[in-house]
């Protein structure tokens, strides 16, 4: 059976395999800077736990007519901020890292900023911006390493789906209470 040049023989790939095992699955074929991406993904983690905390206490601080539709809706973003921080935990652990939750500078690191606005439409709004930073980040991210780390670009794509669903959802709810605010 012919074999292709740009392919490595079974031997060339055993070979590999064999040497550097403490790097898991941090192998020769790894082109990306590993320690830079660990840096980005540490942001990301941030930012995912700074969101996961925002969403919170914007689930138990939302108040009036309109908040307990907007609540459930906090809480659900919430518990996919904190799977989205696991993601991207797990992930830096593949690639032979320690994720920063360490909670002194965790705002610091974060893309997105944790703030308590006095009224519902003022926390959306905040979430919507959020989740704004939120996609440009994954999709910078993910365009980056798709040539060099494909896996890790992939769970930036897959963040990326559920972080542009946030902020459709975010979008409406401001423009149905606006609307719900307009005098008949």
């Amino acid at each position: 059976m012919p074999h292709d040049s740009h392919l490595s023989s079974i031997a060339e790939i055993r070979a590999r395999a064999r040497r550097h095992l403490e790097s898991g699955a941090v192998t020769e074929e790894y082109k990306a800077d590993r320690a830079q991406v660990i840096r980005i993904l540490n942001e990301l983690l941030a930012t995912e736990l700074v969101c996961m905390l925002r969403y919170k206490s914007h689930y138990f601080n939302a108040a009036g007519i309109h908040a307990d539709a907007v609540k459930a809706e906090f809480l659900q973003h919430a518990r996919e901020a904190q799977q989205h921080a696991e993601s991207i935990a797990n992930r830096i652990v593949e690639l032979n890292g320690e994720p920063d939750f360490n909670p002194r500078d965790l705002a610091a690191r974060s893309r997105s900023e944790f703030r308590s606005p006095p009224g519902l439409i003022e926390m959306i709004r905040d979430d919507l911006v959020a989740e704004r930073i939120a996609v440009e980040s994954y999709s910078e991210v993910a365009r980056w390493l798709e040539q060099e780390d494909i896996t890790t670009a992939r769970l930036m794509k897959e963040i990326l789906t559920v972080e542009e669903r946030h902020a459709t959802d975010m979008k409406k709810f401001i423009a149905r209470l606006l609307e719900a605010q307009k005098p008949d």
